[in-house]
């Protein structure tokens, strides 16, 4: 008996698919059998794609986001089920950051050009700023139990910043739900694995933080997943010159302005890729000091590179450490 499931295990193999979506590419790579049909399998994905797409994109007029960015003030929305568990992880995040991460700023995001209205990347006036801070806050927002939630007036949502990650969640629970006992997904960069690979090996990942210096010495990282999801976010990737600065796409909403001299590189490590992806926005914003001193506090596994200016120094929280040594 135990060697016909061996038998059976060793007869599947690694598929690979990918496709579009939200803007950059998915890939899965999946165990299974060698003959499987992998064309419905890859429509299933991407209709879970698909479904993110048309519950949480800011580029998509008729979404169910765009439509809530839309309504008016005072206005009450009973969300998708989906939609309403990313909120409630940005607002969780928000909390526990003192709003370096916040999901309402997408007037100030679009405003800076860096949204869907294709405006040019470029500081908006003081007068604008203060405007656009003042319609935004992730305070305004009220959700309540069950994913209704208020339009306060004026609010705009952007939750690029998360959305992404939880697509990669969602497609993992609908591989494993299809009876996919092994997988890595990706959705432009973010990873989530689980399972084991047809020889007994884990997925297993590179974790690189080039800064563009031809001297970097920075290490790349190899961090084995299963059952566990990586973002990285920082200057390296999200990164424009303007006015003669380096500015990083991610925006402070603090203080409504793209960062500068932000961190080359902040990697995640998390239980979720919705999570990993969300908190490495966040501790981006927070810089490396004041970042580290939160990841360590609350206990995550985070790999920060500083920003070129203070020679992209590396450091990791314990907990990342100990993911290097399993």
């Amino acid at each position: 008996m135990g060697q016909d499931v061996h038998a059976a295990v060793d007869r599947r193999v690694v598929h690979a698919l990918g496709g579009t979506s939200m803007g950059t590419t998915w890939s899965v790579k999946c165990a299974a059998a060698a003959g499987v049909d992998l064309r419905p399998l890859h429509a299933g994905i991407q209709a879970r794609l698909d479904e993110v797409v048309s519950q949480m994109s800011n580029w998509a007029p008729d979404s169910v986001l765009s439509r809530f960015n839309a309504a008016p003030a005072g206005s009450w929305h009973a969300l998708p089920a989906e939609f309403a568990t990313v909120l409630e992880c940005a607002l969780r995040i928000a909390r526990l950051t003192d709003g370096a991460f916040d999901p309402t700023i997408g007037a100030l995001v679009d405003a800076w050009g860096f949204g869907p209205s294709g405006a040019k990347v470029t500081r908006p006036d003081d007068g604008a700023l203060a405007e656009l801070r003042r319609v935004a806050g992730w305070e305004r927002l009220l959700l309540e139990r069950g994913g209704r939630a208020l339009q306060p007036g004026g609010l705009s949502l952007d939750l690029c910043a998360v959305a992404k990650g939880f697509a990669v969640d969602h497609v993992a629970d609908y591989l494993r739900g299809i009876a996919i006992g092994a997988a890595l997904v990706e959705v432009g960069g973010e990873l989530f694995g689980y399972g084991r690979k047809p020889d007994g090996s884990p997925w297993r990942v590179v974790v690189e933080a080039w800064s563009g210096d031809e001297d970097d010495d920075v290490p790349a990282r190899i961090l084995a997943l299963d059952g566990l999801a990586v973002a990285t976010s920082g200057d390296r990737w999200h990164g424009v010159r303007h006015d003669g600065r380096r500015h990083c796409h991610t925006l402070d909403p603090r203080e409504g302005v793209a960062l500068h001299d932000a961190p080359t590189a902040v990697t995640v490590v998390a239980g979720t890729a919705m999570e990993a992806d969300a908190w490495a926005t966040a501790l981006t914003v927070l810089g490396e000091e004041r970042g580290f001193e939160l990841a360590c506090a609350q206990d995550l596994a985070v790999r920060f590179v500083g920003p070129r200016s203070t020679g992209s120094r590396e450091r990791m929280t314990p907990r990342f450490e100990a993911l290097l040594a399993a």
